[in-house]
């Protein structure tokens, strides 16, 4: 059993609650500036996160966690290591698990959101579909508590009556969380309804974990001192700010807010210097703006479709530019210590060449790993093993492949793990002065004996196929394995 050690310290806190498309690594670091003691990331899925990959991201100094598509699901970087909590959405006890794991490292807790009352979360029994089963809440949390050594906290809304929402959370104490945040509405109510201040009082003084007061924005908090006033009408031990803290985050400012203005253009440094995809900076943008989105400001940013052109409308072109040259020339000079690096590597026997596969000089149907086969078939030599790397600056691939105990390789970068095994092939035919199946080759044996006998199987009933040039020797140079 791993035990909580090091819990996050609750205690008359400010949290920058977690807001979907809102609670991304820009909005959590100006929080972080500003004041906010804790900040919780968006709520992500399980199931989404068990697709990524945990990529360390040198250009931007930060840790990104990537799905198959290339989307940057969640990103952190080390400022916030010690203070952001990583919520998800789950109705798994192991795949929360499973995801924690993933994560736990980089981040300074795990949240289960068991209080989103929103379609896309309750129709898959997450967020407040999971008040109505106490057993699976039971379950997911102690088996998180028990699994990771990071604290783990969790997040609901009130139920009908008093009586059966403190019974709910006497509950969810006993399963060895760090804390809990009780959103003072039921799940059918929404901000415009009075938050339960009463309800959540009540709570606070029937347990002895630390309890999180969160709905306040529409009822209290417009700057400061009000979360501290929310905090006493609940006896909580912190508060969470949600709105409040999209629409101006400087409300975590002891000092008072700061201008909107020199807030907007704090918030869109952090989103270049990180690259925070353009739709999510002009959405915080916006519900920054909110009644001033009909000014001029606010229908350039509302026409805008670049980040570039984000900066245009807010007079930052010259921030963008300088900063957008300067991660390029890191990229840049990464790139080229890797292939420094790649060129002085353990590889001096590996015949080199700078080739690409372009599919469109080939035939339907005719590749170079389909032709290097063949010959290997004819020559009686073994089929060729292909290694395939992953670079984890920029999601390139590189391939050897070995051919009688010889290995050949494209000194280029590809897109993708077959375009890179296309090209090793290409290296090793063209070394061997091999056809390699383009359409300018004569008599192309590969196109007649498909036109002769398409579908035929050849050496013992395998069929020439992409499939049969195959092996599992995919190798990346990220955290996790694949097979090629």
């Amino acid at each position: 059993m791993t035990v909580n050690t090091t819990p996050l310290a609750f205690k008359n806190k400010a949290i920058l609650a977690p807001m979907v498309r809102v609670g991304t690594l820009p909005m959590r670091l100006l929080a972080l500036d500003y004041g906010a003691d804790i900040v919780y990331c968006e709520e992500l899925i399980d199931i989404k996160m068990l697709q990524c990959k945990r990529i360390v991201n040198e250009v931007l100094g930060t840790v990104d966690f990537v799905a198959p598509n290339g989307r940057v699901v969640f990103r952190t970087c080390e400022r916030e290591r010690d203070c952001v909590v990583f919520q998800m959405g789950t109705a798994d006890a192991e795949r929360a698990l499973a995801v924690a794991k993933l994560v736990e490292n980089d981040v300074a807790g795990i949240d289960v959101n068991m209080g989103c009352p929103k379609e896309y979360s309750t129709k898959g029994g997450m967020g407040a579909a999971l008040l109505s089963n106490p057993d699976k809440i039971e379950s997911i949390l102690t088996t998180l508590v028990n699994g990771v050594c990071k604290p783990v906290t969790c997040k609901i809304r009130i139920l009908p009556s008093k009586k059966e929402t403190i019974s709910l959370v006497k509950k969810i104490e006993e399963t060895g969380v760090a804390a809990i945040a009780i959103h003072g509405r039921k799940k059918e109510e929404r901000p415009q309804h009075p938050v339960r201040c009463d309800v959540i009082k009540a709570i606070s003084e029937a347990v002895s974990i630390p309890v999180i007061a969160n709905g306040g924005s529409h009822d209290f908090i417009k700057e400061h001192s009000d979360i501290e006033t929310f905090r006493q009408a609940t006896a909580a031990s912190s508060v969470m700010v949600a709105r409040a803290a999209m629409w101006n985050p400087s409300v975590f400012r002891k000092e008072g807010p700061q201008t909107l203005k020199d807030v907007m253009q704090e918030y869109i440094k952090y989103a270049v210097r990180y690259d925070n995809h353009y739709t999510n900076t002009k959405y915080c943008l916006c519900q920054m703006l909110r009644e001033q989105l009909e000014n001029a400001q606010g229908k350039k940013l509302h026409a805008a479709q670049s980040m570039q052109e984000i900066c245009e409308a807010f007079e930052m072109s010259s921030f963008y530019h300088e900063t957008s040259a300067l991660l390029e020339a890191k990229k840049v000079s990464l790139e080229a210590k890797d292939q420094d690096e790649d060129d002085h590597a353990e590889d001096a026997d590996v015949i080199k060449m700078a080739v690409r596969f372009d599919k469109r000089e080939y035939p339907p149907q005719i590749t170079p790993k389909m032709c290097l086969l063949e010959w290997c078939r004819k020559e009686k030599h073994p089929q060729p093993v292909y290694e395939t790397i992953e670079r984890p600056l920029d999601r390139l691939f590189r391939s050897v492949v070995t051919v009688a105990e010889q290995k050949y390789r494209s000194t280029l970068w590809e897109k993708s793990k077959k375009l890179a095994e296309q090209a090793s092939a290409i290296a090793c035919l063209r070394t061997l002065g091999l056809p390699e199946g383009k359409r300018d080759e004569e008599a192309n044996h590969l196109v007649n004996k498909r036109k002769r006998q398409d579908g035929e199987c050849l050496n013992n009933g395998e069929y020439l196929t992409e499939a049969a040039c195959k092996k599992p020797h995919f190798v990346s140079g990220a955290s996790n394995s694949s097979v090629s």
